[in-house]
């Protein structure tokens, strides 16, 4: 789970990037076109396709060609368990130090 983690992280790791992964998350299931991401964002379409490649990459983001359009989805399986993989251990240390302080 550590390299699938750090690739997903990875592939959040820009301004840029998480901008594109949150316009994706507003949209819901139904995911938006490239051309949709890009009015929602401002990002230059050259540098858009870039981002959608890396976080396709790092499997936070699904593409899905229909005929000659794709549809961009964010992975909510995938995001969910990037965030109880860093949240799992959260406080585990806590106990230990309000025992010992006491």
């Amino acid at each position: 789970m550590w390299e699938t983690a750090a690739a997903g992280f990875s592939a959040m790791g820009s301004e840029a990037r998480l901008k594109v992964l949150k316009t994706l998350v507003r949209a819901g299931e139904a995911g938006l076109t490239v051309g949709e991401i890009q009015e929602r964002t401002g990002i230059a379409p050259s540098t858009l396709a870039h981002h959608l490649r890396f976080l396709a990459a790092g499997d936070v983001v699904e593409q899905e060609k229909i005929g000659r359009t794709t549809i961009n989805r964010a992975r909510y399986d995938h995001l969910r368990n990037l965030a109880q993989f860093i949240l799992s251990e959260c406080c585990a240390d806590e106990t230990g130090k309000a025992a010992n302080d006491g």
